[in-house]
């Protein structure tokens, strides 16, 4: 088992609820408030999960500056009060920000029971899944 700091810890429930107030925003038709909550609870949230300094790190390397600048500006478009263009924005950079890390996410899906099962089924076979990640 993982042992978590109390600062993980914190961070953990502050990206669940960042997370929680996207979703719930864009159920409520793009509210900009929920939405601008969630996008500050989770960058937040990031922060003290992997720290202040890796999350610098991460962000702000060369290869991902365009990735950065389509999430950070769609955080900023939401705050401004445009949410459904700043939400585009931000899934853009988001899976830009996030594309290395599919492969490993489809892996562990594998191993769970019942969505291992829905990934081999055969318009969602395994070698296509394979293909589709290995192009991110």
């Amino acid at each position: 088992m993982i042992s978590l700091t109390d600062s993980q810890k914190i961070g953990m429930g502050l990206t669940g609820f960042g997370v929680f107030f996207l979703f719930f925003g864009m159920i409520l038709f793009f509210d900009k408030a929920l939405l601008a909550i969630g996008n500050i609870l989770f960058v937040i949230g990031l922060a003290f999960v992997i720290g202040l300094e890796r999350t610098f790190r991460f962000f702000f390397q060369k290869h991902k500056m365009k990735a950065t600048s389509f999430f950070l500006g769609g955080v900023l478009v939401v705050l401004i009060g445009w949410p459904i263009v700043g939400v585009v924005l931000e899934f853009y950079g988001f899976f830009l920000l996030f594309r290395g890390f599919f492969p490993v996410v489809v892996g562990f899906i594998r191993r769970i029971p019942v969505l291992g099962y829905m990934l081999n089924l055969p318009f969602i076979s395994g070698a296509q899944c394979d293909r589709v990640t290995s192009y991110l």
